[in-house]
């Protein structure tokens, strides 16, 4: 974890929990694992008030603890769950779009609570979604079908069980593991089995408790099962959304659909982490494809068109079945990585050292003459720019001599490009210009906040007013250098959440690919 993740997860804590949260999140981000006596020294917090902020930040799957080998409780931060929370948003949209606007309350009220039970959180969804519908005049949803929209996230894989606790011989919860089989994260509580309603018409207050529980939904297990989001699965998804978008991109929307059948079908036969799927065969693929998308000769071009395509998406491993498909999906980030990259290099440095960048990207390993051939650069002008790629870190040499002295004179000197350190590079100042961003946003709201809460204040009073010339009038009190200010701090704000969403997707491709780099080489190893 570098200097400028920490910075961004300080902020994330700050600006979602408050102070005294980030007090206690920047020590574990510094010194974790760390006992309860030692945060709160080091922290100069009332161990009171510390065991509430850990008891929020385990709530929101932000902490986690464990038995030290002396018997005392460790505290830990995962800097990854701090780091996901900016994809919130994204797990919001994607809801909605597989699964509708139920979907969409349904994830934003488990994301909000970190932990929830299934029947709380269902009774929560209808509530909001029946006042909704019922200022909008439309009919009320049944229990059953947001019942059947959690069922369809669980039955994805986009939500699961929280860890089980582990107890010590005490009946002390000492940790938190997985019970069972990993499936079992997955499995829903049988929803056959409700507690009988009261047929007692009295008041709520002579009602038993289980029977005034008796009118929601019953989570198996005496209501002991807690649901969290699946961050990885999420993750999954927009990986295969940039693959196809890249496919799209590059050849045309049929493509990406099929390359998209394929990620579909290998969801159930990969693992999670392989940097290739399993082999898929034409046929099918052919019954994933949406009906009269195209005949299978159409398919069968389209699947060779991606084999001999140069991004090396797509790979013929055999021919029974119609022939046997896999999609590299190491490869795949690669060419993403490199894409993003190549951007940068152009933003930075202009067009000409792209040319030589790329050509090292092509060759792999070239002396200086050499690449002023193939650039076709004079000399001089590609010995500055080498310089300044290689200055920056973009490039590095690998130097190979004829004789055990190393002389200059005898030794051969080749640029390359390290794709790797590049990523790990990139990504670190990604996250400093998203840290940036974030605080420079900050800035900005805190300096207009007096104009931004009057407009606030203003447009609400004006609604609830019926008359239009008495809402001109309660308008018209915001001066028109004030209405100027408050657009231009508006537009700076706009032009800051758009840059926060840019660099957030380029972090994902990099730290993706990175992941899966490293696996990769756990593979071969």
């Amino acid at each position: 974890m570098t200097r400028r993740q920490h910075d961004v997860c300080r902020f994330l804590l700050f600006q979602q929990f408050g102070e005294q949260v980030s007090v206690v999140g920047k020590y574990l981000l510094q010194k974790s694992p760390s006992p309860l006596h030692l945060i709160s020294s080091e922290t100069h917090l009332d161990t009171e008030q510390v065991k509430k902020i850990l008891c929020i930040l385990i709530q929101q799957n932000i902490v986690t603890f464990g038995q030290h080998k002396r018997g005392f409780i460790e505290y830990s931060i995962r800097t990854g769950e701090i780091l996901n929370r900016l994809w919130f948003p994204k797990y919001i949209y994607c809801a909605k779009t597989l699964y509708g606007d139920a979907a969409e309350l349904l994830l934003e009220d488990v994301l909000q609570r970190g932990q929830v039970q299934m029947s709380k959180v269902i009774e929560v969804v209808m509530q909001r979604f029946n006042e909704a519908l019922e200022t909008s005049g439309k009919q009320k949803i049944s229990e059953s079908f947001v019942v059947d929209k959690f069922s369809n996230l669980v039955r994805t894989h986009f939500l699961q069980r929280c860890l089980d606790p582990i107890k010590s011989e005490s009946n002390k919860v000492v940790g938190l593991e997985v019970t069972g089989e990993e499936e079992t994260l997955y499995r829903l509580p049988d929803l056959s089995r409700k507690r009988k309603k009261s047929h007692d018409d009295g008041p709520p207050a002579k009602r038993s408790k289980s029977e005034v529980e008796g009118e929601r939904p019953a989570d198996d297990e005496g209501d002991g099962i807690f649901w969290r989001v699946n961050n990885e699965r999420f993750h999954q998804m927009f990986r295969d959304q940039a693959i196809v978008q890249a496919i799209s991109s590059k050849i045309d929307r049929s493509a990406g659909e099929v390359l998209r059948a394929m990620l579909r079908v290998s969801e159930v036969k990969t693992a999670g982490m392989a940097t290739v799927t399993t082999p898929i065969s034409v046929t099918e693929i052919f019954n994933a494809l949406p009906k009269d998308l195209m005949a299978r000769p159409l398919l069968e071009t389209y699947l060779s068109l991606i084999c001999d395509d140069s991004t090396n998406f797509l790979s013929k491993v055999g021919d029974s079945g119609g022939g046997m498909y896999s999609i590299n999906i190491y490869e795949a980030l690669a060419q993403l990585v490199k894409a993003h990259i190549e951007s940068v290099v152009q933003e930075r440095f202009g067009s000409k050292c792209l040319r030589i960048f790329r050509v090292l990207l092509l060759k792999k390993h070239l002396e200086q003459k050499q690449i002023e051939d193939f650039v076709m650069i004079s000399a001089k002008e590609a010995k500055d720019l080498l310089y300044t790629l290689f200055s920056e870190n973009f490039i590095t040499t690998t130097e190979i001599s004829k004789t055990p002295d190393h002389a200059p004179s005898r030794t051969f000197y080749l640029f390359t490009v390290n794709i790797q350190h590049v990523a790990s590079m990139v990504l670190n100042r990604c996250y400093k210009a998203l840290y940036n961003a974030m605080v420079k946003k900050e800035t900005e709201v805190n300096e207009h906040r007096r104009l931004l809460d009057k407009q606030e204040r203003m447009e609400a009073i004006a609604a609830s007013v019926e008359d239009a010339s008495q809402r001109d009038e309660i308008l018209n009190t915001i001066t028109p250098s004030e209405q100027e200010q408050i657009i231009k701090v508006r537009r700076t704000i706009q032009m800051l959440d758009h840059s926060e969403l840019q660099i957030c997707e380029g972090i994902f491709i990099l730290e993706m690919y990175l992941m899966y780099f490293k696996q990769r080489q756990k593979d071969k190893s």
